[in-house]
């Protein structure tokens, strides 16, 4: 099973290299001034009407000036306000790595100290409680979020130290760890607990792999094995507690909603709250890969497979109600009132990294590929300030003006939101980007995704250099570049994307027969030799059917090509999408438009729209008219980046 790997990445595609450049001149920016209040910005709600969201500023930064005794002042926002600027951190570590930036460092530093000072000096670090009332910490962990707080930071110290060397965000880092050791675990006089969001677990391993102490690993494992033995844990801890409001009442939730409704070793479907599922399973996997734990792998694939093949939406979303951002049942999966939050799609493509880690499987790297191109990117406006909590598979802008049901369906992104977990977690995601590319298991090496760069991956004994050139996602080709540079054959699998119908391969320009283990094709690279691989995979516009078993997809289609879902959105087809229809027999046209939506691929095509009879019946007893339309699909991702429309996945055929 894999280690976590050490590599120098470049990435070279224009697709993406667009992305970054956002997130580090403009979005780590906004960020920055978001966290300051200084964005002069209106920070929306999630969802309308709901009193309990602190949405009138961030304070982020101010609660850890007033944790660190350097401004008077009190507490504002979120129990886990902190991991808004954790995650900016992590962002930042990131985009240090990738390109050095003195001013940047030097704010990122200046960042480190004001947490240092923030922190208490037994290590527990936490602004809500320092500065609300300290004696009152651990006690209230159903919705205090302090080890996730922790983990994000955790997190972030691991990040910003391998980039930049610092060692001292890695010692606040191992102190915060310490003294969640001395607090948790199960010896007589610790407490026998967990955090209602799981984060920690991430963090704690992630401080494993770089300092190879053992205790954070077995505490890590601790979290994740108490989870679900003694599920009044938090409904205990309420009624004896004293303290500030840390969500009071969220320990009513239901059982499932914490994952604690048994134990982890005895869940096989996805049940809760999205994001803490699969940040749940992100660590166990990462456990299991660590370990070599066969055990812990089959419960990590059976949640696997019920959230990808009964759970999850076309477009890589999860959470289908937003009655507690969660998952409901299988094959329960509307577009226009699910949740689909960006942290959930980003959580999932954490989940599918660990996995890869565990067995070369291309189905992981596909389930990252379609959460990436589609719910996870669509997070994000084109101009980097804008964002998405929520990513509707459909929506009618009245209906979430009026409908209190659909009120968190925005049908266009805010500049801020009240709980601001999903900008800086993308921030983080697209900026980390390059820990994506390849898994490097022993002597081989996976090519997860088809993303233009240049890597010197380290592996057992010495390094391997693999260079990909391509315009993907709209191009059916990689040229791939190998040189092998360790003392042994290493052998390089190579994807073999499933969306594309026709996939050949040339090595050194001779055509080779493709065969496929687990999705990969193998090629074996000799000690010192270097290897030219081209990759060509044809890239039809398919029509996705869903099981009947969806009853809201029915007899509908929904459009990709590639790994991009695609969409009709009212600017280019008019409105009431819903009276439209794509008969069994219409052909599609591509083409690349550079100069719509920062350059993508279109697909035209004709069909039918019911006309609308003006008149006052609301009931008729003959059919309406249909009339020919032309229609143009664009991608998914893009939509809401030219005004207020309605938006449509899956269209009737």
């Amino acid at each position: 099973m894999g280690d976590m790997m050490s590599n120098k990445i470049k990435i070279t595609s224009d697709f993406w290299c667009r992305y970054r450049n956002l997130v580090r001149t403009e979005m780590i920016p906004f960020q920055w001034n978001v966290l300051n209040d200084t964005a002069g910005i209106k920070i929306e709600k999630e969802r309308l009407n709901d009193e309990g969201i602190p949405s009138e500023k961030s304070h982020a930064i101010e609660n850890f000036k007033i944790a660190a005794g350097r401004t008077k002042g009190t507490h504002y926002g979120w129990t886990f306000q902190d991991s808004d600027v954790y995650k900016w951190l992590e962002a930042v570590a990131y985009s240090l790595r990738e390109k050095m930036d003195p001013e940047l460092e030097k704010k990122a530093n200046e960042v480190i100290e004001l947490i240092a000072d923030a922190q208490e000096d037994d290590g527990y670090l936490d602004t809500f409680y320092s500065i609300l009332g300290i004696e009152y910490r651990y006690q209230s962990l159903a919705g205090s979020h302090e080890l996730y707080c922790m983990g994000h930071f955790i997190e972030a110290a691991v990040a910003y130290y391998d980039a930049t060397g610092n060692e001292k965000v890695l010692n606040v880092a191992k102190k915060a760890a310490d003294n969640i050791d001395a607090n948790f675990g199960p010896e007589d006089g610790k407490i026998h607990g967990y955090d209602g969001h799981e984060e920690i677990e991430i963090g704690l391993l992630r401080l494993f792999h770089v300092t190879k102490e053992e205790r954070y690993l077995k505490l890590a494992k601790y979290f994740l094995m108490e989870r679900g033995k003694h599920p009044d844990f938090f409904r205990e801890q309420a009624k004896a507690y004293k303290g500030p409001n840390a969500l009071s009442g969220i320990e009513k939730a239901a059982d499932s909603y914490f994952q604690n409704h048994k134990p982890i070793m005895e869940q096989d479907t996805a049940e809760g709250h999205a994001v803490r599922v699969v940040y749940m399973c992100t660590a166990l996997a990462d456990l299991a890969a660590s370990t070599n734990d066969s055990e812990i792998y089959e419960v990590c694939k059976n949640l696997w497979s019920n959230i990808t093949t009964k759970r999850m939406f076309i477009t890589g979303g999860i959470g289908s109600t937003v009655s507690g951002e969660a998952f409901t049942l299988d094959y329960d999966l509307p577009n226009d009132t699910m949740y689909c939050e960006t942290c959930a799609a980003i959580g999932l493509i954490f989940f599918a990294r660990q996995m890869l880690r565990i067995e070369p499987k291309a189905e992981y790297a596909q389930v990252m590929e379609r959460a990436l191109y589609n719910c996870a990117l669509a997070g994000m406006a084109l101009d980097g300030k804008h964002f998405f909590y929520v990513n509707p598979l459909e929506v009618n802008p009245k209906k979430s003006l009026k409908d209190p049901g659909k009120s968190h369906v925005k049908p266009v992104r805010p500049s801020w939101l009240g709980c601001a977990c999903c900008p800086p977690n993308l921030a983080r995601m697209i900026t980390s980007l390059d820990d994506y590319v390849y898994t490097i298991l022993d002597n081989k090496v996976l090519i997860n995704q088809y993303i233009a760069s240049e890597a010197v991956l380290d592996i057992n004994n010495g390094s391997i250099q693999i260079k990909q050139s391509t315009d993907f996602p709209w191009d059916e080709k990689d040229t791939i570049e190998i040189t092998n540079k360790s003392d042994e054959v290493i052998a390089v699998g190579v994807r073999l994307p499933a969306w594309s119908d026709e996939v050949s391969l040339k090595i050194n320009e001779t055509d080779t027969i493709v065969k496929s283990d687990m999705g990969y094709h193998y090629i074996a690279v000799r000690p010192g030799e270097s290897t030219k691989v081209e990759l060509l995979f044809t890239m039809p516009v398919l029509r996705n059917y869903c099981t009947p078993l969806v009853s809201e997809d029915v007899g509908k289609v929904a459009i990709s090509r590639g790994p991009i879902v695609y969409c009709l959105e009212e600017v280019d087809n008019g409105d009431n999408l819903a009276a439209i229809r794509l008969p069994e027999d219409a052909s599609f046209t591509y083409s690349f438009n550079h100069d719509l939506l920062n350059g993508v691929g279109v697909i035209s095509t004709s069909g039918k729209k019911l006309t609308c009879d003006t008149s006052d019946s609301l009931y008729l007893v003959s059919k309406p008219k249909e009339e020919d339309v032309s229609l143009k699909f664009i991608p998914y991702y893009a939509w809401a980046n030219r005004g207020e429309n309605e938006m449509e996945v899956w269209v009737r055929e």
